[in-house]
């Protein structure tokens, strides 16, 4: 490792001032807000907890099952990875033993739910690609999801990163384990997740407002991001925040797609369940602008990209890494990356392209 390796002294200031950009943006929230969602994930719980206990009692399983039942709640999503902004929902799973079934998170735990004081706004969606319930408590919403693993008992320090959870359980509860799954794997495979949730801070700044924050839309969401911010944190293990923003946009201003973004080789677990892998997978040959998540099952969290709205991200990667330079060599400040230009203005040519094939 050579000295250039290291950050100096202009890197550590622009990083500060980056910190700054981003205060004055409002995006962090201060410490009674963080306190109180870590109330609210403790408070709901302690109802699963209670639920799962219930259950159990109405199915008349043997004692020593209910007493041992345990049940947990882990967030995953911007929230675990240290980058929800001020207001955001909080993503968490609910870990149920292999006897509780899906119908009764929908049904009995709804219920429950409805009941409490603190909750408002509780609906339950379950046609959705993860089925989930939404509601507020004590003003904070979530977006709670269920997955049943094989296992009598919830022990607290489970591990889902481990493959054999996977093994024979529905697409449903697969899709909802790795959500929490892909956080993990994410935050375990960047060097340093200080300088990694600062500079996916400032992207996602960036993103939303240009206007390209939506997986809806056909544009990169939260996952999409995060991969992409971490493999840039990969290639530059020892920079810093400021540093990695201005690589960020660098890179990902020239890649080749569809060459694929992976933070590390695909590996197939050869549980029977869909992995990304152009090779043998005709569809996955389509994919424009892959970007893989890095748990078992493999995914590509950019299906719903167009070439109109590849061309548009692009192209603003290309101006954000101009803009980068500029900040660089003092030529402006950071908040003109922060800048919301008029994004209908901009492209209103790929607008009408992707009106006429939508029409």
């Amino acid at each position: 490792m050579s000295r250039e390796d290291f950050p100096d002294e202009a890197d550590l200031i622009q990083t500060r001032n980056l910190t700054e950009s981003l205060k004055s943006n409002g995006v962090f929230e201060d410490i009674l807000e963080l306190q109180h969602r870590q109330k609210v994930l403790k408070r709901l719980e302690s109802l699963y907890k209670e639920w799962l206990t219930e259950l159990c009692e109405e199915m008349n399983l043997p004692q020593s099952v209910t007493e041992k039942v345990g049940g947990k709640i882990f967030p995953f999503g911007s929230y675990h990875l240290g980058v929800h902004t001020k207001g955001a929902d909080i993503d968490a799973l609910c870990v149920g033993p292999g006897f509780v079934e899906r119908k009764d998170f929908f049904t009995s735990l709804f219920e429950k739910l409805k009941v409490q004081e603190e909750v408002k706004n509780i609906r339950a969606i379950e046609e959705a690609y993860v089925p989930v319930i939404k509601l507020s408590y004590d003003g904070i919403e979530i977006d709670l999801v269920f997955a049943q693993v094989a296992l009598k008992s919830i022990p607290e320090n489970l591990d889902l990163r481990n493959n054999q959870l996977v093994m024979g359980i529905d697409k449903r509860c697969v899709r909802s384990l790795n959500g929490y799954r892909v956080t993990e794997e994410i935050l375990s495979l960047v060097p340093n997740v200080y300088n990694f949730r600062l500079t996916l801070t400032a992207i996602k700044l960036w993103a939303k407002r240009h206007n390209i924050y939506s997986n809806v839309l056909g544009f990169l969401g939260g996952v999409s991001w995060a991969i992409l911010v971490a493999r840039v944190c990969q290639l530059y293990p020892y920079a810093t925040a400021s540093t990695l923003v201005s690589k960020f946009f660098k890179v990902f201003s020239i890649w080749e797609w569809p060459v694929p973004v992976l933070l590390k080789e695909i590996h197939d677990s050869h549980l029977n369940l869909y992995v990304w892998d152009p090779r043998i997978n005709v569809s996955d040959r389509c994919h424009l602008m892959p970007i893989i998540t890095p748990a078992y099952p493999q995914q590509n969290s950019t299906f719903n990209v167009t070439p109109s709205t590849l061309a548009i991200m692009t192209e603003e990667m290309k101006q954000g890494h101009a803009i980068t330079e500029e900040i660089r060599q003092k030529k402006a400040h950071w908040s003109k990356l922060f800048e919301t230009p008029n994004f209908f203005e901009k492209y209103q040519y790929v607008l009408m392209e992707m009106k006429i094939s939508i029409s």
